[in-house]
């Protein structure tokens, strides 16, 4: 569904993307995850035809969104960090504006409208300020904007950054709804998150795809030591010496204990060894009081793939986040202040 090849972007002198490499299969949910400043906020304004690229093709179902953007952009919906939204307007005359905007035939654009507004379950919102509604119910707005028009792509950047825990689950579920029918690409902090909702997960550090990956598949792949935690009651030397004896334990680390009286130890194995710490301690007469097997989270491997990447020559090493990216962007337009200055001038000119 969508291929990108070589992309590189440069803000002067910064390296912000480092010839990326990826494709994004139809009909999937990819979780994009990275380091703050990593370039993901970079990526998905190139991908999405709101950024030009320094090299690279970015390619969206067979068009090219630098050779033939329009027909590549009517393939995406895109919520963006900060929605954008006209809080002077409602949200029924606000998506019936980008309904109007995105070429949504006359005919058909009061029940497009009602069906965004339905899927995102806005009915009875549709007809207050957007200034008067919640930071959730905004959110809800700003994806309904990216689901005008049905594209079969949708890129959410950051959709339930600021959202209550009610209000993320509730964006979370109609994510994974929306993967039914779309093809969606998801950045977010909350690994939790992306475990919950992805399929398939990209990882940059430094502008670079340092992974490419089932979230299952990644832990497997860096499941390489076995962790053991036990509560013992017992001589602490009698132990060390009987676990440091057992084939395939790594490390022996006595730590505090939260029972009076018992030792907490954990055990750093190259196999599972969880039988033969068993009978290890069974022949020395060590009641084992609990055992508790550490598995690999996306946690770990986030941190794994991501805090040994060295930045290339010319990255942005400050560890600012991609907003600093944006800094150097051209400027949008703001209508308001443009109204503002022309009735400005008009004002002058009656003088």
């Amino acid at each position: 569904m969508i291929e990108v090849r070589g992309l590189t972007k440069y803000y002067g002198d910064i390296l912000a993307i480092d010839h990326l490499d990826f494709t994004v299969e139809r009909g999937r949910i990819y979780g994009f995850l990275g380091p703050n400043g990593a370039g993901k906020t970079t990526t998905m304004n190139i991908m999405t035809g709101c950024l030009a690229a320094t090299e690279g093709t970015v390619v969206i179902d067979g068009h090219d969104i630098f050779e033939d953007p329009k027909e590549a952009k009517r393939q995406i919906g895109y919520l963006p960090e900060q929605p954008p939204l006209y809080l002077e307007m409602t949200p029924a005359e606000y998506l019936t504006f980008v309904a109007e905007a995105k070429g949504v035939p006359r005919a058909k654009r009061a029940a497009e409208v009602e069906r965004v507004l339905e899927r995102c379950s806005l009915e009875g919102m549709k007809d207050r300020l957007m200034r008067n509604l919640s930071k959730g119910y905004r959110q809800r707005v700003g994806l309904a904007q990216a689901l005008i028009g049905d594209p079969p792509v949708v890129i959410l950047d950051e959709p339930t950054v600021g959202l209550d825990p009610k209000q993320i689950i509730e964006i979370r579920d109609l994510i994974r709804s929306l993967g039914e029918k779309h093809t969606v690409i998801l950045s977010s902090h909350i690994l939790s998150e992306i475990r919950a909702v992805c399929d398939h997960i990209l990882i940059i550090s430094h502008g670079r795809l340092v992974a490419s990956d089932t979230p299952e598949a990644l832990m497997r792949r860096s499941q390489g030591m076995d962790h053991l935690r036990l509560t013992l009651r017992g001589d602490r030397a009698r132990v060390e010496k009987a676990l440091a004896a057992i084939a395939g334990v790594e490390t022996v680390t006595f730590g505090e204990p939260e029972e009076a009286g018992a030792l907490a130890v954990s055990l750093e194995c190259s196999t599972d060894c969880r039988e033969a710490v068993f009978f290890a301690l069974a022949e020395i007469r060590t009641p084992i009081l609990a055992m508790a097997r550490e598995r690999v989270n996306l946690e770990a491997v986030f941190l794994e793939l991501t805090d040994d990447e060295q930045p290339p020559a010319g990255a942005d090493t400050g560890g600012e986040d991609d907003e600093d990216e944006r800094a150097e962007e051209p400027p949008t337009l703001d209508v308001d202040a443009m109204m503002q200055a022309k009735e400005a001038a008009d004002d002058d000119s009656d003088l």
